[in-house]
Order: structure tokens, then C-alpha cells, then sequence
């Protein structure tokens, strides 16, 4: 299924601001944007984080390195669950890659169990960087692609340079932009995960490399 909205998301410049609060304090808003957003990372160590399978995850020059080691799918998983929320980071492929935001996740060491809904990060050209993909069935396997962004946004990705992803999830709503620019906005009639971790993916290839930097969230969940 295939989305032909587009258009600017501008709030999401806004979010480029210098400096960075200690991971888990409330963030000063970026201009534009309602308070409340805080960091996810703090530029020095990976806590509030946990490693899951036997990728490399390592904090280097103020960023995430996430580096496929074993040739399996690696993670790297939130402690904390989120339902509704908005989110930003900073992504640099440094090789061929495929990768992903996994939201409303369920991520344990058997892999093979995993339940999540992923924004796609991929640097090839054609290969729907925004769009939505997972959604774990009832027989264990994955519904596949939910929604691509427009053939036309398939060249927004810078795909050796920083990217900006923001990710918009207000209960069936989901919108992503990339460096600026509305890759979908969808509504998901049945999702079957409707709450979860948030979790970076490293994907099985050889000698796969990506940064991950400036990640925010607001939780617009009241618990």
C-alpha cells in the first residue's frame, strides 16, 4: 500500500538546537514545539538502553555505533515502554544498510519472537525509508510492508550523510518526516501492538555500520 501525501514538516528544523540535556531530564523545547521532550541519549554512555542480541552497540564520538559483529538481527531497546509519543534522532549510514525505529515493540533475546512495528532506515535508494513494516501476526510471523512513501519521496534520504527522522504515533495515526519532508501520514485501522519499547536494529548483513545521535522523545501518554 502506497501513501501520496507530502509536504514539510518544519517543526522538525526546530528540533536541530545545540546541546543536550542529561538522558531522562525534561528538555528545554525546541522552538515551535509544545515542552516536555527529553533525551533519550545523553552523548556519553548507553543508559536507559539494553542491548539485545549479539550485534555491537557502543557509544563513539558522541554518537550510537551500531555495527553488525554476527551477522544477525542486533538491537538496541529502551527500558522504558511508550504508547503515544513523538520522536526525533539523528541517523548516518556509513555503509550499505538496512536498519529501523522499532516502536510498540516486544524485543527479548529470542529474536525469533520478536513483536514490533518499524520505521524503515535503509540508505538504497528505493528501498522506502519512512514508510512502516512489521506488525507481528497471531502465527508468529510479520505482515510485511504496512505503507511506502510516494515513489517521488524515495530520494529524500541522504543516504552517507546525517538524516533528521521524526516519528509521530497519536493512536492509529502514525506520521514520519525525513529531513524535513512528510514521508506518510497513515492511519493503521488494526494495529495489534498499540504499546511497547522503542528500539534501534542493526539488520543481518556484512560489515554493516550506522550513527544514531540527538534522540528525543515527548510521551504524550498519561499512565
Amino acid at each position: 500500500m502506497r501513501t501520496g501525501i507530502t509536504g514539510v514538516l518544519a517543526c522538525s528544523a526546530a528540533l536541530l538546537i545545540a546541546g543536550l540535556p542529561v538522558a531522562g531530564q525534561r528538555a528545554q523545547a525546541p522552538g515551535g514545539l509544545e515542552a516536555d521532550w527529553v533525551a533519550l541519549f545523553n552523548g556519553k554512555d548507553l543508559t536507559g538502553w539494553t542491548v539485545v542480541g549479539k550485534e555491537r552497540w557502543v557509544v563513539d564520538d558522541g554518537t550510537i555505533l551500531g555495527e553488525s559483529a554476527a551477522g544477525k538481527d542486533g538491537f538496541l531497546k529502551t527500558d522504558k515502554t511508550y504508547k503515544d509519543f513523538h520522536a526525533f534522532l539523528r541517523f548516518k549510514c556509513e555503509t550499505p544498510i538496512n536498519s529501523g525505529f522499532f516502536y510498540h515493540s516486544d524485543i527479548q533475546e529470542d529474536i525469533s519472537k520478536v513483536r514490533f512495528i518499524q520505521v524503515e532506515i535503509d540508505n538504497r535508494i528505493g528501498s522506502h525509508t519512512g514508510g512502516l513494516h512489521g506488525d507481528r501476526t497471531p502465527e508468529g510471523g510479520s505482515s510485511g510492508w504496512i505503507v511506502w512513501p510516494a515513489p517521488e519521496l524515495e530520494t529524500v534520504i541522504k543516504p552517507y550523510e546525517w538524516n533528521d527522522l521524526l516519528v509521530q504515533v497519536e493512536g492509529k495515526r502514525v506520521r514520519t518526516s525525513l529531513n524535513g519532508v512528510q514521508m506518510i501520514d497513515f492511519t493503521y485501522p488494526n494495529p495489534r501492538n498499540t504499546d511497547g519499547i522503542i528500539a534501534l536494529q542493526i539488520h543481518p548483513g556484512k560489515a554493516s555500520r550506522i550513527r544514531f545521535k540527538d534522540i528525543w522523545i515527548r510521551d504524550l501518554t498519561v499512565r
